[in-house]
């Protein structure tokens, strides 16, 4: 039986000639595990418009990626041992290849299609399951494909034992390079370059073009070929763009950058960034150039908190620029005061001069805010802390050394304002452990709940009288709107209670604790959708929206 069965794959082997040359196996081994590494980073791209780019994300993206790897090892190995034929290995690979074609034509449509049905089926953890699901609807199935690639070669390639862990760790040795080139590609060269799209496209185009040279070298699938190139050419025309608000056309910019996705709308009072397609406003500029309504008229308080400095001779430092609407409202109100910011993303820096209106002689570093308080020795009056986005919350800016560090760029009785943009309720929220954090560096705390919104603005200091300060200065500005605001925001301030969730560079569980809060918010929204649902059925739910 063993003998009949070598036979059968000597002779299959026999007529796929370009097996015969390793070099193409291994080079079959090598664009597949690029591949993999593609999708993975394609599918962050994919979901971080519509569930964040959080550590939570990357968990549920990697660990379905890694269950269907190995159902695709498992599968691969047996099918290989079962019936030996290349054509079914490199089949496979067409399928996964036209799979991911089509990510960029439905993916979208899918994510939005499983949040829509399980917001209203799921009472805990939305973003959580969501994303689980959509991962594994979306990429399970052509990474399980291109999981069974492994096993497959080891078949066709170990001639002996004599040679064989000289040949599997020649396969290993190409998926790895092809995983590590998939790892850097995407990131660096084609998603910053030409968007998530194109980058699926382009890499299904690859195994598309694998598996034809297989099959038109040995004269036979030429049919299955030319399918897979016409659906290729369909998905191109119709995915290639990079619109994640797809149902949006009146978009002043949409596109992405190493870090972000970025998009720009604008009406007759103001433009508006926004990195997250479903909910979210990171900065803003008014027309008009009055308050924004939003958090930052009441960070505006903290240099009004400073004693016996006027505002325009103070140094602000903001952590997290973004369009530099802090900054530009500054200005506006304050005059010509000494102005930097910090933004690690350099399109967003580009955007703010284009679109936002950032006055040149604001310098912006690109930078992370925390390397950047190590690097230098400046001392300033005010320091913004506007990091937080969405349920993105960096760990190294949540942390006990974080603001010991910026206590120590603080000038005597300076102010740091944090603007925490998820007001939770529950015994050990977010913002509460970011407080209680902040509270075990500094002397004095004051906590504003920012009207009609989820932020809530924090202002820590060694100044105790800095709610008296700031009702002094308030009463001396020459702007009403403005004296209105700061006296609000003296009136509703309070000094706040210091509890012991800490976090510190070793244990800070942000991801965690902004999901819970998130999931919150989201639930108090499908509320309000899911009544109108169970009153007047899915035509009432469809003229709400």
């Amino acid at each position: 039986m063993s003998y009949a069965r070598g036979e059968k794959e000597r002779r299959i082997m026999e007529k796929s000639g370009i097996l015969k040359n390793k070099l193409f196996l291994y080079l079959t081994e090598f664009f597949a595990g690029m591949s993999v590494m593609a999708v993975e980073l394609g599918a962050s791209r994919l979901l971080a418009p519509y569930f964040s780019s959080s550590q939570i994300v990357w968990t549920i993206i990697i660990g379905t990626i890694m269950i269907a790897m190995a159902l695709g090892n498992i599968y691969g190995g047996k099918s290989a041992d079962r019936s030996p034929d290349p054509d079914k290995l490199y089949r496979r690979i067409l399928i996964a290849a036209i799979w991911i074609a089509l990510i960029p034509v439905v993916g979208k449509y899918i994510i939005l299609g499983i949040s829509a049905l399980l917001i209203f089926t799921v009472s805990s953890n939305f973003l959580i399951i969501a994303a689980f699901v959509a991962c594994m609807v979306i990429f399970v199935f052509p990474l399980f494909l291109l999981g069974t690639v492994t096993p497959s070669l080891v078949k066709y390639s170990v001639d002996s034992l004599d040679d064989s862990g000289k040949t599997v760790g020649t396969l290993g040795a190409f998926n790895t390079i092809g995983s590590i080139i998939g790892t850097f590609v995407p990131t660096f060269v084609t998603i910053p370059a030409v968007g998530t799209s194109i980058t699926f496209l382009i890499f299904a185009g690859i195994l598309i073009a694998l598996a034809a040279v297989y099959f038109l070298s040995s004269h036979r699938g030429q049919k299955k070929v030319a399918v897979s190139a016409v659906i290729f050419v369909l998905c191109c025309g119709l995915g290639y763009s990079d619109s994640f608000a797809f149902w949006q056309n009146d978009l002043s910019y949409e596109g992405e950058s190493i870090y972000n996705y970025l998009q720009v709308s604008e009406d007759d009072r103001r433009v508006i960034l926004s990195t997250n397609v479903l909910f979210g406003v990171q900065s803003l500029y008014m027309k008009d150039g009055g308050l924004t309504g939003m958090y930052y008229d009441y960070a505006m308080a903290a240099p009004l908190m400073i004693p016996d400095k006027k505002a325009e001779d103070m140094n602000v430092l903001i952590l997290g620029m973004g369009t530099g609407t802090y900054a530009t409202q500054c200005k506006k109100y304050f005059g010509d005061m000494s102005i930097e910011g910090v933004e690690i993303d350099d399109k967003i820096t580009a955007l703010s001069r284009q679109y936002f209106s950032l006055p040149d002689d604001v310098k912006v570093t690109t930078y992370d805010g925390r390397a950047y308080l190590q690097a230098i020795d400046e001392k300033y009056d005010v320091i913004m802390v506007d990091a937080y986005q969405d349920i993105t919350i960096p760990f190294q800016m949540s942390s006990v050394e974080f603001f010991t560090m910026v206590k120590e760029h603080l000038n005597e009785n300076g102010v740091m304002v944090v603007n925490m943009n998820m007001r939770g309720n529950n015994e050990g929220n977010i913002n509460q452990y970011l407080s209680d954090t902040i509270a075990s560096v500094f002397d004095h705390i004051v906590t504003v709940d920012v009207d009609g919104s989820t932020n809530r603005e924090l202002y820590a200091s060694s100044n105790a009288d800095m709610v008296k300060t700031l009702e002094n200065n308030a009463n001396e500005t020459g702007h009403s709107d403005l004296r209105d605001m700061m006296l609000h925001v003296a009136d509703t301030s309070s000094v706040y209670e210091a509890g012991d969730y800490i976090m510190t560079d070793d244990k800070a569980p942000v991801e965690l604790l902004g999901m819970q809060v998130i999931d919150q918010l989201i639930q108090g929204e499908a509320a309000y959708y899911k009544d109108i649902f169970e009153k007047d059925g899915i035509n009432g739910l469809l003229e709400s929206l």
